[in-house]
């Protein structure tokens, strides 16, 4: 596949595991198509399902804030998710979901070929770094997967249940600021 449009019509109105029997839209992922920062979270939740379009609920409205933080908006990056349909009841992503869904995530990042990978939470993190570790414990800290810089944050989700994160997340994109700013004058010639 050379294109996102592709890689869409090949996932169809998938219905590979069970999530296809119970979502109300499949969340492909929106934005640039060649922008240098993506950002993956875990799945779609019951706006984004309604909608079907990633981080559209508050957690989105406080993702948009911390992206004008830095100076960017939204149409300037990739949102994508690991599962592209909404578990139900938000529960957590069960492993041959994972499986299954993953592969169109590995096409996404090969396609939009981003500076900067974003986890946003343990799931994305989990999967992106392949590691154990929890977002707890990594996250601020910028990592490495193959030729991507990866820097896992906190899903903005959790600032919306627990107020002390948001200051955390703040400074994390003040960090992905910084990264971004880094990646951009080691190689140039990737996104010109």
């Amino acid at each position: 596949m050379d294109t996102l449009k592709e890689l869409a019509a090949q996932i169809g109105d998938c219905h590979r595991c069970p999530l296809g029997d119970t979502r109300t839209h499949l969340v492909f992922g929106v934005g640039r198509e060649d922008a240098d920062i993506m950002f993956v979270g875990e799945a779609p939740g019951r706006n984004e399902d309604l909608k079907g379009e990633p981080f559209v609920g508050a957690a989105g409205k406080l993702l948009d804030e911390l992206l004008a933080s830095i100076g960017l908006h939204r149409s300037d990056v990739y949102i994508a998710n690991i599962l592209k349909c909404r578990p139900p009841g938000n529960r957590n992503p069960e492993p041959l979901e994972i499986d299954t869904c993953t592969p169109f995530l590995r096409e996404q990042v090969r396609l939009v070929s981003p500076r900067v990978i974003v986890t946003l939470g343990n799931f994305a993190t989990r999967f992106v770094l392949k590691t154990t570790e929890g977002i707890t414990r990594i996250r601020g800290t910028v990592q490495h997967a193959g030729r991507f810089t990866v820097l896992p944050i906190f899903h903005p989700a959790a600032a919306l249940y627990d107020g002390s994160k948001r200051d955390v997340l703040f400074a994390d994109f003040a960090l992905l600021g910084e990264v971004c700013e880094t990646a951009r004058t080691a190689n140039p010639e990737v996104h010109p």
